[in-house]
């Protein structure tokens, strides 16, 4: 093989800095448009799951307000009926409470007055509910916390807090419930 063959072979095998170049950038131009489109479908699953948890909370105090005749943490969740399991706790007198018989209200068994119990009543007393089937609120997808903030002003208007990360807002006269985040006002 002729010396001017050789070297010419020589210069064939490899890319050129240029074409390097070219590829780096057109893939920096693909990565610059698909990284945005993963994290916007991240935020919109977390969008669908507060959607979802809203609807099956909103049903429960719902099917629990059908049942009863009050929204639950709108009567005391403890009272003189024999449990013949664990008796539910919570009453009227403060908001902290009132979360409390809230929680006992829709994760136990209730009577009509909705005084709650771990088991229903051989008596067929405690024959409503659990509205809820685990012991706690699912946490807001957006926010991240379970907290339960009880309103009782009956206002159908009425608006998360300004800070995220925090739970769920209750108003035990109106029955309206919803994400704590005044950014989640359509849901």
């Amino acid at each position: 093989m002729s010396p001017k063959k050789q070297r010419l072979t020589v210069l064939q095998k490899g890319f050129t800095l240029v074409e390097l170049l070219i590829v780096v950038i057109i893939l920096a131009i693909l990565a610059a448009i698909v990284v945005p489109q993963f994290a916007s479908s991240t935020d919109d699953a977390k969008v669908a799951s507060l959607d979802t948890t809203l609807a099956n909370m909103r049903s429960a105090i719902d099917l629990y307000y059908q049942q009863h005749g009050h929204y639950p943490g709108d009567a005391k969740a403890t009272g003189s009926v024999t449990c013949a399991g664990t008796v539910g706790d919570g009453d009227i007198t403060t908001p902290a409470l009132r979360a409390q018989a809230f929680m006992s209200q829709l994760s136990m068994y209730t009577n009509a007055a909705g005084e709650a119990c771990s088991a229903p009543n051989p008596s067929a007393e405690f024959k409503y509910g659990p509205y809820l089937k685990k012991n706690a609120l699912p946490d807001n997808p957006i926010g991240t916390s379970n907290a339960l903030a009880i309103e009782t002003l009956g206002d159908l208007i009425m608006t998360g807090a300004a800070a995220p990360g925090l739970g769920w807002k209750f108003d035990v006269t109106s029955g309206k419930f919803i994400a704590d985040h005044t950014g989640y006002l359509d849901h």
